[in-house]
């Protein structure tokens, strides 16, 4: 997307305890792409890494936000990252998705260096939703999801029936055909958020960035959109990344979970092995007990106290 203006056991995580991936075993690992052990969603044999970043640092004016970071994303998996406020999350989305240009290091989309493609090209690679997104006066559902396929037009290809498909399966995907002649400024904020994953979700791209998309839903919403982004990535091999604060969700429906503070990544890997109490300790300063949530296997946290 081109940017617009402006679920316990009482047993603790160690080593000892299988994440529930590993109920389901998988093929040999393929190629270097940091795929964690035991995945439920085995993706393809040869498949290349899409996105990277090589020691990437980001900021804003004199301000250095992001710090050096290597991340390779894996490809055809869903990449969570979490952190505290202010550690870097959003930013570091920013600079995979072009919005912000590296002080230092590089983005790579294909092997290539994400600043020196055509924004079109990118556009059709690359989809990005942002946090709090302006709207545009007056634009109703249908016309905000039609945006999301004008990297695919050009001067000898006009709107097609591809085009009508695929703005169809978005707005049917996010529950909003009834809403399609609304005024996207009238609608409410979680329906609004809806609207633009739609969007997003009509661009079809390889590679979906998705920055806090379940901010201003009710939790059955949430499940929905997460729900939605998992499916598309089982079903058509796309590549997520996505920022959540929710740790609970980001345990749930990650591949890969990067946890940050500080600009930098402290810990990568399956949810089982990131989200144990010298982490959460590391990078959100509170002792925690970790549990197993016993229907998804997934890590569950229950806070004890902020340490100082």
């Amino acid at each position: 997307m081109t940017p617009t203006p402006t679920p316990p056991t009482t047993a603790n995580v160690g080593e000892d305890l299988r994440p529930a991936d590993d109920l389901h075993p998988r093929p040999a690992d393929v190629g270097e792409d940091l795929r964690p052990a035991g995945d439920l969603h085995p993706r393809p044999a040869g498949a290349a890494l899409r996105l990277r970043a090589d020691a990437v640092s980001l900021g804003y004016d004199g301000r250095l936000v992001v710090d050096g970071v290597t991340l390779a994303v894996p490809t055809g998996r869903t990449t969570v990252v979490v952190g505290p406020n202010g550690c870097g999350k959003s930013t570091l989305l920013r600079g995979l998705g072009r919005l912000l240009k590296p002080r230092g290091g590089a983005v790579l989309l294909d092997g290539d260096e994400i600043g020196s493609l055509p924004t079109k090209e990118v556009a059709r690679r690359v989809g990005l939703l942002p946090q709090q997104p302006v709207v545009p006066e007056g634009v109703t559902v249908l016309e905000l999801v039609q945006r999301g396929r004008h990297p695919h037009q050009g001067l000898f290809r006009s709107w097609s029936r591809a085009d009508e498909e695929a703005v169809a399966a978005a707005l049917e995907r996010t529950e909003l055909v009834a809403l399609a002649a609304v005024p996207v400024d009238s609608l409410s904020g979680g329906q609004r958020q809806r609207v633009w994953l739609a969007m997003v979700l009509a661009q079809a791209t390889p590679v979906l960035l998705l920055d806090e998309p379940t901010s201003f839903l009710d939790i059955a919403h949430q499940l929905d959109v997460l729900d939605l982004v998992r499916r598309l990535c089982d079903e058509s091999g796309a590549t997520v990344v996505m920022v959540l604060h929710d740790l609970a969700m980001a345990a749930r429906y990650a591949d890969h979970l990067v946890a940050m503070r500080d600009g930098r990544v402290v810990a990568e890997g399956s949810p089982a092995q990131v989200v144990t109490p010298a982490v959460l300790e590391e990078v959100f300063g509170v002792a925690a007990t970790v549990l197993v949530d016993p229907a998804s296997g997934a890590p569950v946290v229950i806070p004890r106290r902020r340490i100082p």
